[in-house]
């Protein structure tokens, strides 16, 4: 079991990503948000636009809030730097909870190696098939959470065989990359399939409208769950509207903690309502 995962819980990650809109406050928000529902990791995504934005797409004209720009102006804009790391660094100390990021690029995975209370690296479905970031990432000595959306098999597999060259601390993320995901797409069967393939921890990344199919995903095995986070689904920005609540995040929280009740202890026993029952009917 990987070490920042303990006591058999289910860990609850917040995907803030660029919901923040590169507003630190909202961020905070945020993080205050995975606090007060007993969520266990705030999580962010860092780029370096240069490397990350192909060159045709960055004198596009993007509408946003700040007015029109380029799209290469808008990511930006958008993309905190060490001053809003370290905010975020000590915010999340004081609550305490956990905090890290995807990483979407080598130079942006050197940035986040400086932060060493982060307990895991995130490599995003994107760049699940950059064999060098996925190589990079591994030699770090951080548990590596991966996702495989948009993949093939073949290369899950090549990214897993290639992970397990430098660590076995692995938690592979089962999701659909799909915003919001249809219902029929969410293949839920591969969790199970998943973990008896590659023998580590599996997670669950749900892009859904709903609860319902993360609470399935528990049930059949997956160990972390993160879901998309913001303070408001109609803020301006394309991952709000996919994105859960607090009152979502706090109605799944509980959600999980039933599943984890009905499972029991897989001994078969006279339980203590029985008892009255019990003595009732067979004296």
């Amino acid at each position: 079991m990987v070490d920042f995962l303990k006591n058999n819980e289910i860990y609850l990650i917040g995907e803030i990503g660029i919901n923040h809109n590169g507003d630190m406050q909202i961020a905070k928000k945020l993080i205050d948000a995975v606090n007060a529902c007993g969520w266990n990791c705030a999580k962010f995504q860092k780029r370096t636009p240069e490397d990350c934005v192909p060159a045709h797409q960055w004198q596009k004209i993007r509408q946003t809030p700040w007015g029109d720009m380029s799209y290469i102006d808008y990511k930006k804009k958008i993309e905190f730097g060490k001053k809003e790391y370290d905010i975020i660094d000590n915010y999340s100390s004081e609550k305490p909870i956990d905090w890290t990021a995807s990483v979407w690029d080598i130079k942006s995975l050197e940035f986040l190696a400086q932060y060493d209370k982060i307990p895991f690296i995130k490599i995003p479905s994107a760049m699940m098939t950059n064999k060098q970031l996925v190589t990079e990432t591994a030699k770090l000595g951080k548990p590596v959470v991966i996702s495989t959306g948009m993949s093939t098999l073949k290369q899950v597999d090549e990214a897993i065989n290639n992970l397990k060259k430098y660590t076995n601390d692995i938690i592979i993320m089962h999701t659909n990359s799909s915003y919001p995901t249809p219902i029929e797409e969410l293949n839920l069967k591969l969790i199970p399939f998943l973990k008896n393939r590659y023998d580590c921890t599996i997670g669950y990344s749900g892009h859904e409208e709903d609860l319902e199919p993360t609470v399935i995903a528990v049930s059949l095995g997956a160990k972390i769950i993160e879901r998309h986070i913001t303070i408001d689904r109609n803020m301006w920005g394309t991952d709000q509207k996919s994105s859960l609540s607090v009152h979502g995040m706090d109605m799944l929280k509980k959600r999980i903690e039933n599943i984890n009740k009905m499972f029991g202890n897989g001994i078969k026993e006279i339980t203590k309502s029985e008892l009255p029952i019990l003595t009732k009917l067979r004296g």
